[in-house]
């Protein structure tokens, strides 16, 4: 059966799931948190690419500052979206100001912005707040 990795956002331990529509339940083999709730990882520069590199699932992440009110506005929203998905994407926020080398590896020019990757790379791209519903189209493009 094919499967899919998802990083644990509470102790980042890569977990191996079998390839579904829809999940009842899914249990982190480290931790044990349930990988259904969505919880958002923010993530760092030493996690960052260490996430990037193991999700086999797309990852959507989240260039934001705390001083930024579109980006304060929409994080609800990219919350919402990651319990919806969860574990089929993986989300993550970076925070510009506390990781700047993240920000200009990527040419973050303006937040909040949106990128997309697929097996680590680099797939779309988006500036602006984005409603739920819009996070939600936006990613299942990418699935």
């Amino acid at each position: 059966m094919e499967s899919i990795k998802f990083v644990c956002p509470y102790c980042k331990k890569i977990n191996r799931l079998p390839k579904k529509s829809s999940y009842t339940k899914a249990k982190c083999g480290g931790c044990g948190a349930s990988l259904l709730e969505g919880k958002v990882i923010e993530a760092n520069s030493s996690d960052f690419n260490y996430i990037l590199e193991n999700a086999t699932v797309p990852v959507i992440v989240d260039f934001w500052a705390s001083w930024c009110g579109p980006c304060r506005m929409m994080a609800p929203n990219f919350e919402q979206a990651s319990r919806n998905l969860a574990p089929k994407v993986q989300f993550v926020k970076v925070n510009t100001e506390e990781n700047p080398q993240i920000a200009a590896q990527f040419g973050i020019r303006s937040i909040p912005t949106l990128i997309i990757f697929k097996n680590g790379v680099e797939v779309h791209r988006v500036s602006g707040a984005l409603s739920t519903e819009q996070i939600m189209q936006l990613v299942s493009q990418f699935q």
